[in-house]
């Protein structure tokens, strides 16, 4: 078999990626591949099974980026892009890149929009990063408006591209705290996934430690900083009856229910995503 099919190439780069200790490194290889040549994973897989050759050009170009995701830089970084439901985020340095434990979170936020009395109700993404979860509440739910805000101006960057150009979702650089005072008392949802990493708990991922921000990661000593904020700003900007939703890490629900309970938040509960860990914590505005 030549060196050059890409059999060879695909199965010489995920022993490499195994040896550097990616957790996936056959999916990693073959998106990296794919990334090259044009191609969905599917029609990787399909060209395996063909025993299709690769260009030599095409080869090199496949493995200079095995050897950059072979020292842990994250797979979007090197392709560019991220999935996020039916989405594909631009991402890149400086910009948290989307998880898909997010896309059950948001769920929460597009039901409750779905149900809302208002003809155009409204949703806040606090924080948003690259806009992933103000993008999904603007396109899955079209009549809704969408207010989104990030404060590092590098995440906002990548905010802006991949929300140009969508009608119903206004992105501002601010502060949570500060953003959007013309707004309250009239969110149908506020919804956030704040940086709530302890300031002490160093994360075991390379692609975590090395390359997300560190903004967009720590929440202070308990983690809980940003939080907090989240309660107060929250309050202010739902309507009666609206809904607070907040990703969080597996160990925290208990101590966010205490903060919004005894900010006098309504039917706190927390809530597990598909690996069963507790993900997300919601209530309703008095």
């Amino acid at each position: 078999m030549s060196v050059n099919t890409l059999a060879a190439l695909v199965r010489g780069a995920a022993q490499r990626l195994a040896d550097a200790g990616v957790p996936d490194p056959l999916v990693d290889a073959e998106l990296l591949a794919g990334h090259v040549l044009g191609l969905r994973r599917g029609e990787v897989q399909a060209a395996l099974i063909r025993g299709d050759e690769v260009a030599p050009a095409d080869a090199e170009r496949i493995d200079a980026l095995v050897v950059r995701r072979s020292v842990r830089e994250p797979l979007q970084h090197i392709t560019g892009t991220a999935p996020f439901r039916h989405l594909e985020l631009q991402v890149g340095p400086g910009v948290f890149v989307p998880r898909p434990e997010t896309e059950t979170v948001v769920q929460f936020a597009i039901d409750a929009l779905l149900n809302a009395p208002e003809p155009a109700p409204i949703g806040i993404d606090l924080g948003t990063g690259s806009g992933a979860i103000a993008l999904a509440m603007a396109t899955e739910v079209p009549h809704a408006r969408i207010f989104a805000a990030e404060l590092s101006p590098e995440a906002h960057v990548w905010a802006s591209r991949n929300t140009s150009g969508v009608e119903n979702l206004t992105l501002v650089l601010a502060h949570m705290a500060e953003a959007f005072p013309e707004l309250d008392g009239t969110a149908s949802v506020v919804i956030s996934n704040p940086p709530y990493v302890p300031d002490e708990a160093i994360p075991r991922d390379p692609e975590v430690r090395l390359f997300d921000p560190a903004m967009a990661l720590y929440g202070g000593a308990d983690g809980l900083d940003l939080v907090r904020v989240l309660s107060t700003r929250a309050a202010e900007l739902l309507r009666p009856g609206g809904l607070l939703v907040i990703e969080h890490g597996e160990l925290q629900g208990a101590s966010i229910r205490e903060i919004l309970v005894a900010e006098g938040w309504r039917a706190a509960a927390t809530h597990r995503d598909l690996t069963l860990r507790d993900r997300a914590t919601t209530a309703v505005r008095a």
